[in-house]
């Protein structure tokens, strides 16, 4: 199991499986990350991992149309287009 830190929800810490998309795990733990589509066309779900980007898929290009190649270097990413592999700690 891996572990995801919700930073804006009061620290608060859940387990998932590796490889699980960050978005559904934050609806199905009531995690807080905003969302309006979940499919990547509406940019809602924009966050910031502050902790274990190296636990990230790739960028995807749907990111791409929603963040500048800056903001994706600081760590932020689309939480419906980002699946995780270890542990990370996530705001927004």
């Amino acid at each position: 199991m891996i572990r995801i830190t919700f930073l804006n929800n009061g620290g608060k810490t859940v387990e998932a499986q590796p490889n699980s998309n960050l978005l559904r795990v934050s609806l199905r733990e009531k995690g807080g990350i905003p969302f309006k589509c979940g499919g990547g066309l509406c940019g809602t779900c924009r966050c910031r991992v502050e902790a274990g980007r190296e636990h990230t898929d790739e960028v995807k290009q749907k990111e791409r149309r929603h963040l500048s190649p800056e903001e994706i270097q600081n760590g932020y990413r689309m939480a419906c287009q980002t699946f995780i592999n270890g542990n990370v700690s996530v705001s927004w």
